[in-house]
């Protein structure tokens, strides 16, 4: 049919199109809104005589709706925000830290999350659960602790606790992470001159050891030498002695360079070796 009408069928697909047009036109004109959501956005449906439609979250693309309806758009990617904050350590010292947050909210529960905190959930959800995290897990440490070998423990634990405080309120927390911990100065100092003493005092000991353990195998290897010169010694008697003379006095009589005369015996009772080139 498309080959016998090109022209009908062009035809009718331009009218198609117009309907469309003139039916976005007659609704715009009648009093409808539209919205775009946006790539990685969601949005949730609010009816001045329904109130929030809590079965649906609305996906990418544009949306149409009467005038007494209003749908509010919500970021649905993963958001990331850092956070200057003080705390009190284990012995009372203020403690400042940068601490970075990941979260996202939950789409499939969007609605919800807008009725109970709205879109400003960061400023009343998040940040204040990230707050009380960092002064009660920081609190537990001291500030040697957070300045060094406590760090990635101290980031598990205030992560840990956000997360299980927002889970049930519709927000996802993906990390927390610990950019920056500031201590007083003369405290920061005091720890690393410390770090340094222990790193000498660690080096130190490595040295002693590694000395001792030389000690160690040159008395070990002493001992090897001083037990084979005693097996040795045991081992040369009289009579091994000769068999051992008369073994060489053969190989030098056999040998090309040397002519031998053999002329009776020594006082070892080994032969006498005369002659020679």
């Amino acid at each position: 049919m498309n080959s016998k009408y090109p022209n009908v069928t062009r035809a009718f697909s331009r009218v198609a199109i117009g309907a469309v047009v003139v039916v976005f036109v007659f609704a715009l004109a009648g009093g409808c809104m539209s919205t775009s959501i946006r790539s990685g956005e969601a949005g949730v449906r609010y009816s001045m005589f329904g109130g929030t439609n809590l079965d649906k979250t609305y996906g990418e693309g544009l949306q149409i709706y009467p005038p007494w309806v209003t749908l509010i758009r919500y970021d649905g990617r993963v958001q990331e925000k850092l956070e200057e904050m003080e705390a009190l350590s284990s012995n009372g010292l203020t403690i400042g830290m940068d601490v970075s947050i990941r979260w996202r909210p939950e789409i499939e529960r969007l609605p919800r999350l807008h009725t109970t905190y709205g879109t400003d959930y960061y400023r009343k959800l998040v940040q204040p659960q990230l707050r009380s995290a960092v002064r009660e897990v920081v609190g537990q440490y001291t500030p040697e602790e957070l300045y060094s070998s406590k760090r990635t423990e101290l980031q598990e634990q205030i992560f840990d606790n956000v997360r299980v405080a927002v889970e049930d309120e519709y927000v996802d927390v993906d990390a927390v992470l610990i950019r920056d911990v500031r201590l007083p100065e003369q405290i920061q100092r005091a720890i690393e001159n410390k770090l340094k003493e222990e790193q000498e005092a660690e080096r130190y000991q490595f040295t002693i050891r590694k000395e001792e353990l030389e000690a160690q195998r040159k008395k070990i290897e002493a001992q090897g030498q001083a037990e084979y010169q005693r097996i040795i010694t045991q081992s040369l008697s009289p009579s091994f002695l000769r068999f051992k003379g008369i073994e060489a006095t053969q190989e030098l009589a056999n040998s090309p360079n040397s002519k031998t005369v053999i002329v009776g015996s020594g006082n070892d009772g080994l032969p006498l070796i005369l002659g020679g080139n």
